[in-house]
């Protein structure tokens, strides 16, 4: 378990959010071990816990300064399998990942939570959706693009290529970048979140994701038809999926799904923008659950 990390300069909400620390555990998901983080106290009376799921390559941590600001629900974050402080797998995908954030909330006792994933983590809370319907209250994704095309495969080998290995967590530190690349990211939240994304081994640091997480994932465009817990997309003005893409992503859904823009926010909101996811979380919150359809 890595402890919290911050700047001098982390501003007061950053460093009172961290205070609230999560519990760490891990249990066991069809062979591997699944680390999470969980925070509160059971939440307020008929209010549903919430789920986050990370992107990929990410972790937990992501989410360390976000949950504990969203109040009124007990919260879990999930390591997906190949990430985090969680084991390996020989292959991964999006089914596999779905079963995995299941089986944690259920470890928790969490009833039908909210689900709220971002990027690669969105595309496996829409797979809970069409896979679990039953196991959730509702889902939101963030920032999370239909992607028609298949990767490119140079793209993918490049990320599949074994971690370099630096001589200090400093220097590792300061090589983190995001996928995509995002020109603005919170210094104080990239050092928390780029510190706890190293793990320490012989001759050094590297970083604790596998590099072969990279490609299994299922489209969009097949998946959105396919939904029937309430959804709501987060859009990020500066992120990977533009107004036209926004409306053809409502129109998938068959009930529609409203989209919400956040402003001024890149791909990573919780790096650039995080007062603004929280504002936005809370308020898509305080209006579920839904009505039963």
């Amino acid at each position: 378990m890595t402890e919290p990390a911050t700047t001098p300069d982390a501003p007061a909400w950053f460093r009172q959010a961290l205070a609230h620390r999560p519990e760490h555990r891990q249990v066991p998901v069809e062979g591997v071990p699944i680390a999470y983080r969980v925070w509160g106290d059971g939440g307020d009376a008929g209010a549903p816990g919430v789920v986050l799921v990370h992107g990929g390559t990410a972790h937990a941590g992501w989410w360390d300064h976000v949950a504990p600001q969203l109040g009124g629900h007990r919260e879990l974050a999930v390591e997906l399998s190949g990430h985090g402080d969680s084991g390996h797998r020989e292959s991964y995908d999006s089914h596999q990942w779905a079963r995995e954030v299941v089986a944690v909330a259920a470890r928790e006792g969490f009833d039908r939570p909210v689900v709220i994933g971002h990027s690669m983590g969105g595309r496996v809370a829409v797979t809970i959706g069409v896979d679990l319907p039953e196991t959730v209250s509702a889902i939101a994704v963030i920032d999370s693009a239909l992607n028609d095309s298949p990767p490119d495969e140079e793209r993918v080998r490049e990320r599949r290529r074994p971690h370099r290995v630096y001589p200090t967590a400093a220097e590792a530190t300061e090589r983190f970048r995001t996928l995509p690349p995002q020109d603005v990211v919170l210094p104080y939240v990239r050092h928390h979140v780029a510190r706890a994304s190293l793990r320490k081994v012989e001759g050094g640091w590297t970083w604790k994701f596998d590099p072969r997480v990279f490609g299994n994932l299922l489209r969009l465009r097949d998946q959105l038809p396919q939904l029937t817990p309430p959804t709501v997309l987060f859009r990020c003005q500066h992120g990977m999926i533009g107004e036209a893409m926004g409306r053809e992503m409502a129109r998938l859904v068959p009930d529609g799904m409203p989209v919400v823009e956040l402003p001024g926010a890149g791909h990573h909101p919780m790096l650039d923008q995080p007062l603004a996811l929280v504002t936005a979380l809370r308020t898509q919150l305080a209006l579920w659950p839904p009505k039963v359809r």
